[in-house]
């Protein structure tokens, strides 16, 4: 890996670019990242900048996509002050009110795991994930600098969702979302758990949600410019994105 320096809010970071390796969004892609020294004493005030600029969180690693000839991946943000809900997410906060929110802030549960990987297996199979530990699970979704919080959706007892979501001075952060493949994809559940975070943001006065990366090309993706407003970080600039389809 090669180095190079960032410096955020008069913090000196050194990155470093990563091997080239097979790109998870698009195929027949080659990616590389940025990533910030795993060395570096990180905290949520110092990565909240680095949202700011396009950063992003796997366990405790900071990176960013940089690859050669490629800009396809678009940081994300809802500013969530000027966010109004569609018809259909209308409909969808209000049909999944039914169920109970527990913000759990004690760290992974033995519950996760099968929900996971039930998840996993159902829309991911093939992708690496499927035989995760409970170690490399846990690892991958939180980071001991900084505070994340595991929103449990119930219905009744029965654990439908999780999300995992980074809580930060100036907004949420969606690290990973897992639920149910039956019931809650029934749901619409992904939809709920982004709506419940612009709602809890907005309670806590913070400023933006950060969904993850939106790639236009990816269909997947698609839903996220369904949240109007949102705004991309392009050029170093963030520009408000439009839904196309």
């Amino acid at each position: 890996m090669t180095a190079a320096g960032l410096i955020v809010a008069s913090h000196s970071l050194e990155l470093y670019i990563t091997t080239a390796h097979e790109c998870p969004y698009l195929p027949e892609r080659r990616a590389t990242n940025l990533l910030v020294d795993p060395a570096y004493p990180m905290n949520g005030m110092v990565y909240g900048r680095l949202l700011e600029k396009g950063f992003r969180r796997s366990g405790g690693d900071v990176y960013k996509p940089c690859c050669h000839r490629c800009q396809s991946c678009v940081s994300t943000r809802i500013p969530v002050a000027e966010f109004q809900p569609d018809r259909s997410q209308r409909r969808n906060w209000k049909y999944n009110r039914d169920l109970q929110v527990v913000e759990n802030t004690d760290g992974f549960q033995a519950e996760y795991v099968s929900l996971y990987q039930r998840y996993i297996r159902a829309r991911h199979a093939g992708g690496g994930m499927d035989d995760d530990s409970a170690g490399s699970f846990a690892d991958f979704i939180l980071a001991r600098w900084c505070p994340t919080c595991l929103v449990e959706f119930r219905l009744q007892e029965h654990l439908l969702a999780v999300a995992a979501t980074d809580v930060l001075p100036d907004g949420l952060s969606a690290v990973y979302t897992f639920y149910d493949p039956d019931e809650g994809q029934a749901r619409g559940i992904g939809t709920y758990a982004l709506l419940w975070q612009i709602a809890r943001a907005r309670e806590l006065g913070k400023s933006y949600v950060y969904p993850g990366y939106w790639i236009g090309e990816s269909p997947k993706m698609n839903y996220k410019t369904r949240f109007q407003p949102i705004e991309g970080l392009i050029e170093n600039r963030w520009v408000r994105l439009h839904h196309q389809g």
